[in-house]
């Protein structure tokens, strides 16, 4: 995947996947697309994933490159630990859409 801008507007287009003619589907704007990704992963049931799409710049990007794009070295916002808590000489993390030091 070419250079991808964490920085830029994104929406979220999702639903449960199954086919229905009235199923609803939820919408949602980011300032970031750094923050859609997260809300995506960490946020929405793993049931909903599949059927998730997320649009930057015109671009449509599914729930694999989604996936792809948090699990990236380049993904700008701190993901939660689940193996063991932060130590303190870890230092601070980059608030919401900033950029971490490389």
């Amino acid at each position: 995947m070419e250079k991808f801008a964490y920085d830029a507007p994104a929406e979220i287009y999702s639903n449960d996947g199954r086919v229905a003619r009235r199923r609803a589907v939820t919408y949602r704007r980011f300032g970031c697309s750094a923050e859609a990704i997260r809300f995506v992963i960490e946020e929405l049931p793993q049931s909903i994933q599949p059927g998730t799409v997320m649009e930057v710049d015109g671009d449509r990007i599914q729930i694999a490159e989604i996936r792809a794009l948090y699990d990236s070295e380049h993904y700008s916002l701190s993901r939660p630990r689940v193996v063991a808590p932060p130590t303190p000489d870890q230092g601070p993390t980059a608030g919401p859409c900033q950029e971490m030091g490389n």
